[in-house]
């Protein structure tokens, strides 16, 4: 099972009531929780571990999850709210409102770290979870009993939700030391002042930087190769890059190179096929409004 580890959250996004009045939808979401769902969706085994709510926006979450075939029994759920993000568009840009404070999602602890069993395979981590305290520092703890299983960071840096700067530079250099597979854009590298071959001295053994339109380069220690991202009609960029991850990870383990020894043998050759899916994932899931990655019967 590739477990993703971090944020769901629910996404209030603009509408225009019947009534010609301004109004909010709910539609589930999260970085995390976005390419748990997608890894459901292309047949990989998914695992959701995060804060869940009882409300009715974590039942709201969990229902999407068992739709999308994701396996969320390690999630422990609590009567804290649910994390609330209100999406505003001026001149086409997204804005973001958090309400955050005590949530379900925001107050998980170390206490709340499940105990890994053999069928976990490999760990994933990213987005805004690694920010806020104290649930990032329990996803640190977690990261760091990984053991042998695999581990994919996707930093998704977003400085403006960054309230102490020192301590999330520490956490985060602490992750990227353990992780196998690094997700990572131009942005991120410019912020944390490091480069695809830093990382892979570091320790990672598959560092893959995006650059959108013009696809991904994929390095190894081996080398470097240039996987061009697929064409399409975009309708929105939603949840592409956490529908690449999934997509990368499910052709990991469709290849049988879910494993840190696996990984580091494997040729670029051999990592191509799962670069693609993750590109050829990603192209479907911008051709359409939303966080909506494709099943696997779509690709």
């Amino acid at each position: 099972m590739i477990l993703c580890c971090g944020e769901s959250l629910i996404d209030m996004l603009p509408r225009t009531a019947t009534t010609g009045e301004a109004a909010f939808a709910p539609v589930p979401g999260g970085a995390v929780f976005n390419t748990a769902i997608a890894l459901g969706r292309l047949g990989a085994q998914a695992g959701y571990f995060g804060g869940l709510s009882t409300d009715l926006f974590g039942d709201a979450l969990a229902g999407a999850l068992t739709a999308s075939r994701v396996d969320f029994t390690l999630s422990p759920r609590s009567a804290r709210p649910t994390t609330l993000a209100f999406v505003t568009l001026t001149d086409g840009h997204a804005q973001y409102a958090f309400y955050d404070e005590a949530t379900a999602g925001r107050m998980l602890g170390e206490a709340d770290l499940p105990e890994l069993g053999d069928d976990v395979d490999a760990l994933f981590f990213g987005g805004i979870s690694l920010v806020a305290e104290p649930a990032a520092e329990a996803y640190a703890a977690l990261c760091a009993r990984a053991g042998d299983r695999l581990v994919m960071i996707d930093p998704n840096i977003r400085p403006g939700f960054i309230t102490d700067e020192a301590r999330y530079r520490a956490r985060l250099s602490r992750m990227l030391a353990r992780a196998d597979v690094v997700k990572i854009s131009d942005e991120d590298m410019a912020w944390l002042g490091t480069t695809p071959a830093e990382l892979i001295a570091g320790g990672a053994a598959l560092v893959l930087e995006t650059r959108g339109a013009e696809g991904v380069l994929a390095l190894t220690g081996a080398g470097s190769m240039e996987v061009p991202a697929e064409k399409a009609e975009v309708v929105d960029t939603v949840g592409a890059g956490d529908t690449f991850n999934a997509g990368l990870l499910a052709g990991l383990a469709r290849e049988g190179l879910l494993s840190r020894a696996a990984l580091r043998a494997a040729s670029l050759d051999a990592l191509r096929p799962c670069v693609t899916l993750g590109a050829r994932a990603a192209a479907v899931t911008v051709s359409r409004a939303g966080a909506n990655p494709p099943w696997e019967s779509e690709l």
